[in-house]
């Protein structure tokens, strides 16, 4: 398949909707215009930019297929297909691209010459859920959330029974022993660290909110709730260089401060699942919507972490 801003539905246009509820939001600018690159989807999910192929992977999770946006061109390609229900994804430091595969349970890793390496798949014995979002940290630990959206149901991945003991956040050493890290969320999705990898924020989209946590090598310690979602419930979430969070909600991105303020909205027509920042200078936001991949460039820029 390949896809081009010609086979549209809609037009892939559309006016900017960014929304200042704080003044620490008023510097945010950017394009007139939000651009759908892509509107052919399900449910998407997942982008992650891969600057060494100037791309976007993105996950076209009931279709069970990975997407590829080629940023020189706009075409669309599908990378992967069939694709185990891919959710989230992030790269690791060596630019291998981390996946999590809501049909096989497992948490893996595209190594340089293609080979798919399982980092983790079981927990105590029984299948994880089904993990949702990954990111690696600079000791090369990785750290996913395991929600049970692809057992609920044959939507998104292959109806199943729970074989652990709840939905949580696990973190896989660089030596390969995996640790349950959280275990008190509903619905853990969306994580992200800060800068300087002392906080953990993840989303539990169960019970609409984002919590902050703090690192202490391999342990967490709650901090307690960040902020409620006005607008559906928290999904992906990124950071940028000012260490605002960038959240998928119901009516687009909520920008909250670090203290979880809410600065201001970048609305859209869709609910919105993931983002990511990206494009040569790291300041291309795509967004993942229902059935459309969005992009929108601002003067802001992903953070960048050691």
């Amino acid at each position: 398949m390949t896809w081009t801003s010609s086979d549209l539905t809609t037009p892939p246009l559309l006016p900017l909707g960014l929304e200042v509820l704080d003044d620490r939001f008023a510097d945010v600018r950017g394009d007139r215009h939000v651009q759908r690159l892509f509107d052919g989807g399900r449910w998407l999910e997942g982008p992650v930019h891969v600057p060494a192929w100037r791309c976007v992977l993105f996950s076209d999770i009931p279709n069970d297929r990975v997407l590829r946006l080629d940023e020189t061109t706009g075409r669309v390609d599908v990378w992967l297909q069939p694709a185990g229900f891919h959710n989230g994804h992030s790269l690791d430091r060596a630019g291998r691209v981390l996946s999590c595969e809501q049909g096989t349970r497992g948490v893996t890793r595209v190594e340089h010459d293609g080979r798919r390496t399982v980092l983790a798949d079981r927990w105590q014995g029984g299948r994880l859920n089904s993990p949702n979002d990954v990111v690696e940290a600079s000791d090369g630990s990785v750290w996913f959330t395991d929600p049970s959206y692809g057992i609920d149901d044959g939507y998104e991945g292959h109806p199943g029974e729970r074989e652990v003991d709840g939905c949580h956040v696990y973190r896989v050493s660089p030596d390969g022993t995996l640790d349950v890290v959280a275990q008190d969320f509903d619905r853990p999705n969306g994580l992200a660290f800060s800068a300087d990898e002392s906080v953990l924020y993840v989303t539990d989209t169960g019970r609409g909110h984002v919590r902050a946590l703090d690192v202490d090598g391999s342990s967490l310690r709650d901090r307690g709730v960040l902020a409620e979602c006005t607008s559906g419930g928290f999904d992906g979430l990124r950071l940028d260089s000012r260490g605002r969070l960038w959240l998928a909600a119901g009516d687009g991105l909520h920008c909250l401060a670090p203290d979880g303020t809410l600065l201001g909205k970048l609305l859209l027509p869709e609910t919105t699942a993931n983002l990511t920042f990206g494009g040569a200078r790291g300041n291309v936001l795509y967004v993942t919507a229902t059935t459309s991949l969005y992009a929108v460039m601002l003067n802001v820029t992903g953070v960048r972490r050691p």
